[in-house]
């Protein structure tokens, strides 16, 4: 690597590093009021210089920042790592290992394909809630999941043996997010490059989109799909546009009886509508003093949510306290303090943002979020109206509250099926899970208890978590209300939620009630936690506990009764409410350095399933033809020719607003009548070993059958119909959307989507554009994309087209009936370019149209060109 700007210097007598101070004082510019989160950037270009991915002109621009030369301007970063979960880490290593096969078809060596910068794998996403509210819930869940992915772990244990760089944390661990934060998050990490050691940044690209919970501790990373962080996994930079930095300045005092998550639901809505779209949100402010770095974690969860890349926070004291609690080594604690401190990263004054923001902590109250999106915050006075008014359609209009002494009714709209403390997002922090364990315990005092219907469950993100509850004596509370812990893994916040008990599924569907989930979570997506709720709400963990003996959405929690005690007194939520003096001196004394040595010194171990799952030992993978799980993919046999025109392609679906990729690509239990439970029938899967669609994703024969299938899909040329159904044209037939894609695929005809906006939000997984990809769609047409999906489609070597403000289905009166033409598909793979589609009508009237092509940059073009990243790092790989 070069050093054109003599930066390199001594940190201490071993480590040297490259100086941003150093930089701007050969450039002549003053790099401190730029946003930290930049400044790790300009640090990772003056460390990659080689001329060629990034040059002298890309750090003198960035470095010049906010000059105009460096907005917008493309960059290479480097990341230092990846991280990514089962759930799109499994089908990468599938894709590897589709790879290494294609290296033996090319004459070369299959070992060229092998990682070289550090990856980690958390088995996370996998384990269902098949057992809840029993003592040994944890013990049957993880043995039914061990049961259950033996195929998929053993291509696990072949990577292991076979990738160097590739790090394991085995089922049964925690949620990759919180063990990240938790023990993987250097902040500050050191490398030897020509016999010297160097300091820098802590980064990474997680294939998950809340990977930047880890920017609550200063370091620099992002949600990925999984192809694109296949190309970082061989040492290739990411390119990007320069980010666009917005500060949010946190001002004020959280009021008494307010969780972090209320602030993080608040926040979630307060940014939605401050255009911070794509960019990094770089906090700063007063309020970070008092805000610990879990609550930051808790923030910086939710950065999807928000709409941003990041949600970033600068290095500080708290940052330090918190890598010392969590029994980071003194030394490194020592270097992350030096380093910051000399780079400029640590927090002091205000950066200068171009725009900034401001958040009042003292106006947050306690609130839910839903039924269906992060950010419909509603106060909890609020709810019940917000349930009747979103179901008044499904007769939920009149909903009136039920007794809520009665344990033993008929099941009516608004019960709650689900309540679930779930998620890093809330688990990881523990002053919240201190306060649900006082507020269950108080509660069993007064003789309360869930609901007999509520499915409980408590699937922390760390065995740090219940050892902290044990600790400070709340488990016996918690198990007593059915908060048993049920695994260490996403389950209910990553739609593994598991069935309903029979009587409570059936009694919902004969009566088609609306019946509702809670779940402490980041996201609430419409069919995401179970098929039998139709809405669902994002609360606190303390509010899971007080709305499972509620048992109803509709009450009001803030004036009606939880029920009653032995003598018959009301008992109330702010009875049972812990303040927080006391949250806080349970707290202190339960979460000790301790805890987190003793559960990470080492990795549990899963136990004799997990060692004896077996795996080849052959470069290559061995394929077994016959399995449901495993299937070599599709992606590398023959790269689309992306470069012929698209004519006369018919539109295959037509969606609304917001749509996720959970509608796109759903991870819930495989329905039997569905097309994807149709296929395993047909090859000797029983139902009840379909599983789900995130066990089956390196199976891209159901996969493709599961795109655009979940059960709650709208699509607008079937108005009538809820799923996975469209309308094929000229026919007019009504027929599943996998159905349609093969009678197009077999007419010879392309297929495009229209989309309203914001389309693709949500998670990051890379199926919701490798299924649109392998359903034949050759572009997506819509109002405005969501960043991680972008990519994905563009990786997939799918066009995503924009239309102009002003312009949408709804303006241009699109009935389904209509074809496209795209003739230069050249004039796409332009970042930034137009692109001249013609819209032909039924009638035979036809226009044009001018699109935005959001073939963003130079390399992206460079993936379409290959027919998609895979065979874009093939070939790559072969060249080398």
């Amino acid at each position: 690597m070069r050093d054109s700007f003599d930066t390199l210097r001594e940190l201490d007598n071993e480590v040297a590093f490259h100086s941003l101070p150093a930089l701007g004082e050969r450039l002549g510019v003053d790099l401190g009021p730029m946003p930290v989160s930049l400044k790790v950037l300009l640090e990772n270009l003056l460390r990659h210089e080689d001329g060629v991915t990034v040059t002298t002109d890309d750090i003198a621009a960035l470095a010049r920042w906010p000059d105009p030369v460096a907005l917008g301007r493309e960059v290479s970063f480097h990341p230092v790592r990846v991280l990514m979960p089962d759930s799109s880490g499994i089908p990468l290593l599938i894709d590897l290992a589709a790879m290494r096969d294609e290296m033996v078809a090319r004459g070369l060596d299959p070992r060229r394909v092998d990682p070289i910068i550090p990856t980690d794998l958390v088995i996370d996403h996998s384990v269902r809630v098949d057992s809840a509210g029993r003592p040994d819930a944890l013990a049957r869940n993880l043995k039914a999941e061990l049961e259950r992915n033996r195929e998929r772990y053993g291509v696990v244990r072949w990577a292991m043996a076979q990738f160097a760089n590739l790090r394991v944390v085995p089922p049964g661990n925690g949620i990759v997010h919180q063990v990240n934060i938790e023990r993987f998050a250097q902040v500050v990490a050191c490398g030897v490059r020509d016999g010297q050691t160097l300091a820098f940044p802590d980064s990474l690209v997680g294939m998950d989109s809340h990977t930047p919970m880890v920017n609550a501790l200063g370091v620099f990373g992002w949600g990925v799909g999984g192809i694109e962080a296949a190309t970082a996994m061989f040492g290739q930079p990411v390119g990007l546009p320069t980010p666009r930095v917005v500060g949010c300045r946190l001002v004020g005092t959280p009021r008494a009886g307010v969780m972090c998550t209320d602030i993080v639901l608040a926040l979630t809505r307060f940014l939605r509508g401050s255009d911070v779209l794509a960019a990094v949100v770089e906090f700063c402010g007063p309020a970070l003093d008092r805000l610990p770095l879990p609550d930051r974690a808790t923030i910086a969860n939710m950065a999807p949510e928000f709409g941003a890349t990041m949600g970033f926070f600068p290095v500080d004291a708290e940052t330090l306290r918190y890598l010392a609690q969590t029994g980071r080594p003194a030394a490194q604690i020592a270097l992350v303090e030096r380093y910051t401190k000399a780079q400029g990263l640590w927090r002091g004054d205000e950066p200068a943002f171009e725009t900034v923001v401001e958040f009042d902590l003292g106006a947050v109250e306690p609130a839910l979020a839903g039924p269906s999106r992060p950010e419909n915050l509603v106060a909890l006075a609020g709810v019940p109206e917000r349930f009747r008014t979103a179901f008044a359609t499904h007769g939920a209009g009149q909903a009136s509250p039920p007794p809520v002494t009665s344990a033993a009714r008929p099941l009516q709209h608004g019960d709650i099926a689900i309540a679930a403390i779930a998620s890093c997002t809330n688990t990881a922090n523990p002053y919240q899970m201190i306060a649900a364990g006082l507020l269950a315990r108080k509660a069993v005092a007064k003789g309360l208890r869930a609901k007999p219907w509520v499915k409980t469950s408590f699937s922390p993100g760390s065995r740090v978590v219940p050892a902290m509850l044990d600790k400070a004596g709340l488990t016996d509370g918690l198990n007593a209300l059915g908060f048993q812990v049920v695994g260490f893994g996403c389950m209910s916040c990553g739609s593994g939620s598991g069935a309903l008990a029979p009587e409570i599924a059936d009694e919902i569907a004969a009566g088609k009630l609306a019946a509702v989930g809670l779940i402490s979570s980041n996201r609430n997506f419409d069919g995401r936690l179970n098929a039998s709720v139709r809405g669902t709400f994002l609360g606190s963990p303390p509010l899971m506990v007080a709305y499972a003996i509620a048992g109803s959405i509709l009450h009001d929690l803030t004036r009606d009764k939880l029920g009653d005690d032995a003598d018959g007194r009301p008992v109330f939520l702010a009875d049972i409410w812990p303040d927080a003096a006391e949250i806080r001196a349970s707290l202190d004394a339960a979460l000790t350095g301790d805890l987190f040595q003793a559960n990470y010194s080492t990795f549990a171990d899963p136990g004799p399933e997990w060692a004896a799952i077996p795996f080849g030992t052959a470069p290559v993978f061995d394929w077994d033809p016959h399995s449901m799980f495993l299937r070599r993919p599709p992606f590398l046999d023959a790269a689309a020719d992306i470069s012929q025109p698209i004519r006369g392609a018919r539109i295959l679906l037509m969606l609304g607003d917001d749509i996720t990729t959970d509608h796109i690509s759903p991870g819930t239990t495989i329905p039997p009548n569905s097309e994807a439970g149709a296929y395993l029938a047909q090859h000797g899967v029983t139902p009840e070993k379909f599983g789900s669609y995130i066990g089956r994703r390196a199976n891209h024969e159901v996969m493709i059958r599961g795109t655009f299938a979940n059960v709650r899909l709208r699509n607008e040329l079937v108005p009538d119909r809820e799923g996975g159904f469209t309308r094929h044209q000229p026919s007019g037939e009504t027929m599943t959307v996998f159905r349609a894609a093969e009678r197009y695929r077999a007419e010879g005809k392309s297929t495009v989507v229209v989309a309203g906006g914001n389309y693709g939000c949500g998670s990051s997984r890379d199926w919701a554009a490798k299924g649109t990809s392998l359903l034949g769609v050759r572009a997506v047409i819509a109002e405005s994309f969501e960043r991680i999906h972008r990519s994905n489609l563009v990786g997939m070597g799918v066009l995503p087209l924009q239309f102009p403000a002003g312009v949408s289905r709804h303006s241009l009166g699109l009935t389904g009936t209509e074809t496209f033409d795209i003739p230069n598909i050249a004039a796409a793979l332009v970042p930034g370019a137009t692109v001249s589609v013609w819209l032909n009508r039924a009638s035979g009237i036809s226009r044009t149209m001018t699109l935005l092509s959001r073939v963003d940059t130079r390399r992206e073009a460079e993936w379409v060109r290959n027919g998609g990243i895979l065979p874009y790092v093939m070939n790559e790989l072969a060249a080398a």
